[in-house]
């Protein structure tokens, strides 16, 4: 069994990845770290792991497991790393921004990997580190990638996607409480967004100079999952479009393109990316769904973590959404 450890596991990410990796056949969850929980039990966090799991929240940690999952908020997965030296076997998934670009990739001895499987998939599945992608990343990037790969995208791309309120994370802040989400939309850093910069690297790694990106994030009324439109000029005709795509995913195990139109239903509580497309005149419109905590953040933790130690690339995320 591979011993598995999980540094921050009182946030939703944390308690998401605790629900997988207690259910994956090749797994064994061999400590949970928390400074605020320690001694205290995993249900006392997470409610809905009552039956399934006795072990409690520790102040400790075991620098010799086999992966070790970061779920800590940004910037503090850097500093983590140098008090707590682990083993030169251990296998690290950062699931922070801390090395997600080039630029921050090499920290210490340690040269992390972008972790999007769709996109770097060889070098992911030899590498030691990961750097786990973000929500908003990881679905406009599979909207858009198959567009990067042909080198079409040589004008502007306008996205628009909203999130659901764990997105902004365990803690309650002033737009995150049920009071002010509840009905309630609104826009956020428009056009400057953190998760730009990685999506950016990605698009040019298979297009030189792609169009300029312009991302309007918005704050949903609902829990989870991310629904992105993305459109752009599309000089072919939707069939050639279809044909792009389902090029490109052909293998990819967890990126679906969808005929019909898809809603976010149909992927929270997976770790699935569902695809549409949809051409108006010169117009290329690209809809993606992915759940925010899954394949947007413990789902494709896993999902890494299964590519880097050679197991079935599925295992332990066989999930099956709730669309009723």
């Amino acid at each position: 069994m591979i011993k598995a450890g999980i540094i921050g596991g009182s946030g939703y990410t944390g308690g998401e990845l605790i629900r997988i990796l207690l259910q994956h056949p090749a797994t064994e969850l061999d400590f949970v770290y928390s400074t605020t929980r320690a001694g205290k039990p995993l249900t006392a966090a997470h409610p809905d792991l009552l039956g399934q799991t006795d072990l409690a929240f520790t102040g400790t940690v075991n620098l010799k497991v086999d992966v070790v999952f970061l779920c800590l908020g940004h910037g503090n997965s850097t500093k983590f790393l140098q008090e707590h030296p682990f083993s030169a076997n251990t296998k690290i998934i950062d699931l922070s921004n801390d090395f997600r670009l080039r630029k921050d990739a090499h920290f210490q001895d340690k040269e992390f990997v972008y972790g999007l499987p769709e996109l770097n998939r060889a070098q992911i599945e030899s590498a030691q580190y990961i750097a786990n992608p973000g929500c908003f990343a990881t679905a406009i990037q599979l909207a858009l990638l198959p567009l990067a790969k042909a080198g079409m995208l040589t004008e502007q791309v306008h996205v628009n996607a909203i999130t659901g309120s764990t997105g902004a994370g365990v803690q309650p802040t002033g737009t995150s409480h049920f009071s002010w989400r509840n009905n309630n939309v609104s826009w956020y850093k428009p056009f400057t967004h953190q998760h730009l910069g990685e999506i950016k690297e990605s698009l040019g790694s298979l297009q030189p100079n792609p169009g300029e990106l312009f991302f309007l994030p918005n704050r949903g009324n609902f829990t989870r999952g991310i629904l992105a439109t993305a459109y752009t000029h599309f000089k072919g005709s939707l069939e050639e479009a279809t044909e792009l795509y389902r090029t490109f995913y052909a293998a990819a195990r967890f990126t679906q393109l969808a005929q019909a139109p898809i809603h976010l239903k149909q992927v929270v509580n997976t770790n699935q990316c569902h695809l549409h497309l949809h051409g108006h005149g010169n117009t290329l419109l690209v809809t993606s769904a992915i759940d925010n905590l899954l394949k947007g953040a413990s789902g494709q933790a896993v999902q890494n973590m299964n590519l880097m130690l050679g197991l079935e690339e599925d295992l332990g995320l066989n999930l099956k959404a709730g669309v009723f």
